[in-house]
């Protein structure tokens, strides 16, 4: 199943960015439905190889949600286009944040999860740049809100981050703290971030950072795991990490009857 849509950001200035997301691939939960999870690919790649991923993993009550992010010039590669859920320039505590864009990609995730049935848990997960918008999704999920102020419609109940960063991280604890409702949020969601080492395209340190910002701004659900010598790819190990972690926090039945 695939689908494309767009989002025509702003109220009719001249400024307003349309966002053209690609096709969006679904893998069906082979047993009962429990759960869904929207999964976001890295930079330049595309929703079909997240999902031919996800479809091997030994979890049967998940469905998978795979959108491809709009093409777009990236600032990181000079301006060559590519898929990219934001445009992303130099990964530091200084650099800029393309809020827009980052807005329009969490609303068209939320988008995804809202058609899901009430009794259904939904979370957000995905690697690098997808690990990024995944802890945004979440960020904007504690606040109630999205970065522009909208109204954030989702529930979540698990975020997954594999070799990635959390935009905007300076800010966030001032802003979760000055609501105790974002607080309660922030202190329920189950969050796993995943890094190696040996990243050299988004450093360890910036994974490591990003946990120690989401744990001092009050996201206290949350488990680091390093690998150490892990390049910027994922391996079987993160995998089954991700297997083990969801199983509990989600709830789900049936998983270890589809283990060999």
């Amino acid at each position: 199943m695939s689908y494309n849509t767009h989002y025509n950001m702003g109220s009719g200035s001249r400024t307003a960015r349309t966002f053209e997301f690609g096709r969006t691939h679904v893998v069906r939960p082979k047993g009962k439905h429990q759960a869904t999870i929207v999964w976001l690919h890295g930079l330049s790649d595309n929703g079909s190889s997240a999902s031919q991923l996800l479809e091997s993993l030994p979890l049967p009550n998940i469905k998978w949600i795979c959108p491809t992010a709009p093409t777009r010039p990236v600032t990181l590669l000079g301006g060559f286009p590519c898929t990219a859920w934001f445009d992303a320039g130099e990964l530091s505590e200084d650099g800029s944040d393309d809020w827009e864009a980052l807005d329009a990609s969490a609303a068209h995730i939320a988008n995804l999860l809202l058609t899901e049935p009430a009794d259904v848990k939904v979370g957000v997960g995905g690697f690098s740049m997808g690990a990024a918008m995944a802890l945004y999704s979440a960020t904007c999920y504690a606040l109630g809100r999205y970065g522009n102020g909208n109204p954030y419609p989702v529930n979540l109940r698990a975020i997954i981050g594999l070799s990635g960063w959390l935009p905007g991280g300076r800010s966030l604890r001032s802003k979760i703290q000055s609501s105790h409702e974002a607080a309660r949020r922030a202190a329920a969601l189950p969050i796993l971030l995943c890094h190696g080492t040996g990243d050299d395209a988004v450093l360890y340190k910036y994974g490591e950072k990003s946990a120690q910002s989401l744990s001092s701004a009050g996201f206290q659900h949350l488990a680091f795991k390093s690998y150490e010598g892990l390049g910027h790819y994922t391996v079987p190990a993160e995998m089954d990490e991700i297997c083990h972690w969801l199983t509990p926090k989600l709830a789900l039945e049936g998983t270890r009857s589809m283990r060999n």
